[in-house]
């Protein structure tokens, strides 16, 4: 049974974000909030934990997983960031946004699209994400917690505990999240393409 943390959404308890994180570390997987909707997130290295986000969302070997990174100077260790596409990053992030690019080798294959070795990238606006980034010192895997039949996202903790509690390690509860997906830009050829549009606004990209 997963345990459930209630976590301040402007002011996130330093105790508690400690703990969420050793739960990571123990191969957990987690339910937390972003700057969007909610999301599962594990470990980068965790194959056990990635598998458990697999059989939660159904996902085939043809999804683009995401690593939520704390920083742009992160992201240039695990995607391939031209000077244009740095540029793009730095109006856009922090926020709503996935980028998805093509992976350094620091990213294990096992999280790449099996045939573009691509990885989606994202910097969240979120102070409890931001916490969770900054505590454990390295990205973390995620997606966008959209369960099988459904076309939008789960926002409301308590419903996602009820769902999913013999599966997650822990549910953060910060609060309402947007109903709305991140708007997804694929930059793998080097020209911006809308892929999903979601709460970022798409108009820079037309």
């Amino acid at each position: 049974m997963s345990q459930f943390f209630e976590i301040h959404p402007h002011n996130p308890q330093k105790r508690l974000i400690h703990r969420a994180v050793e739960i990571l570390r123990e191969g957990a997987v987690i339910a937390y909030p972003t700057d969007s909707s909610y999301a599962l997130g594990c470990m980068i290295g965790d194959k056990d934990a990635m598998e458990t986000i697999r059989r939660i969302r159904r996902l085939d070997d043809k999804h683009n997983f995401t690593l939520m990174c704390r920083d742009l100077s992160q992201v240039a260790i695990y995607a391939k960031v031209d000077n244009t596409a740095f540029r793009l990053l730095k109006a856009h992030t922090p926020g709503p946004y996935t980028f998805i690019f093509k992976a350094t080798h620091e990213v294990p294959r096992r999280l790449q699209h099996a045939k573009r070795r691509s990885i989606g990238i994202r910097v969240p606006a979120h102070p409890i994400s931001l916490a969770l980034l900054e505590e454990l010192g390295e990205p973390l895997m995620t997606s966008t917690l959209i369960l099988p039949g459904q076309d939008l996202p789960e926002i409301d903790p308590n419903e996602i505990r009820t769902q999913l509690e013999h599966q997650l390690g822990l549910v953060i509860d910060g609060g309402a999240c947007s109903p709305e997906p991140t708007t997804v830009v694929d930059m793998t050829e080097g020209v911006p393409q809308v892929m999903r549009e979601g709460l970022g606004s798409v108009e820079v990209f037309a």
